[in-house]
């Protein structure tokens, strides 16, 4: 397994090893003991499965109180994911990295507890898997609008197909500060 950390510290690129031969691959997608090794979550509770449509833009989406943590990955489909630093203190708050995730190339996102999170589907049809580190809660759904200019987020829709939740969802300006997670630095490691 290779770990890519991006320019959001936290954040980080999975690449797992891939054993395949004529008959197919395999792979692990998750493994508790190499995770925390690494400095990665080692616990999930929750698992979520969505299908999308070419063009479709889920996000950007969050929970406060009540952070999500995210592994993100794709079984069938491409789709361009995006992360973005909505913590309170923050010293890359409203920054956002990007990562091509696909079947093909088997790609996972672990996208912290704090961040905003949103894709947008590439191919015909995506199938996109969700770990997350605590269950849904419907008080703490919360949401930043996908094209707010103050992101500057480099989507490749122009026009994207969005739920009506989202097209509505409010600019990260506009977020009441007792709406947005708090930045607290990691913990050393010593």
């Amino acid at each position: 397994m290779n770990v890519i950390q991006t320019r959001l510290p936290g954040c980080a690129i999975i690449e797992p090893a891939v054993f395949g031969d004529a008959r197919g691959c395999f792979f692990e997608t998750w493994n508790a003991e190499r995770f925390a090794a690494l400095g990665l979550p080692d616990r999930f509770v929750q698992n979520n499965v969505s299908t999308s449509s070419r063009g479709v833009l889920r996000g950007l989406h969050y929970q406060w109180p009540r952070p999500q943590g995210k592994l993100v990955s794709v079984l069938e489909g491409e789709v361009y994911d995006v992360a973005v630093d909505i913590r309170r203190g923050s010293p890359t708050f409203g920054r956002w990295e990007a990562v091509v995730l696909s079947a093909e190339n088997k790609k996972q996102f672990w996208i912290p507890e704090g961040f905003a999170h949103g894709f947008a589907v590439l191919s015909e049809r995506a199938v996109f898997s969700y770990l997350c580190t605590d269950v849904y809660v419907k008080e703490a759904d919360a949401g930043v609008r996908w094209n707010d200019a103050a992101l500057a987020i480099d989507w490749p829709l122009a026009e994207p197909i969005l739920s009506a939740k989202d097209q509505q969802a409010p600019f990260l300006e506009d977020i009441a500060e007792d709406r947005l997670p708090v930045y607290a630095p990691a913990p050393e490691r010593g």
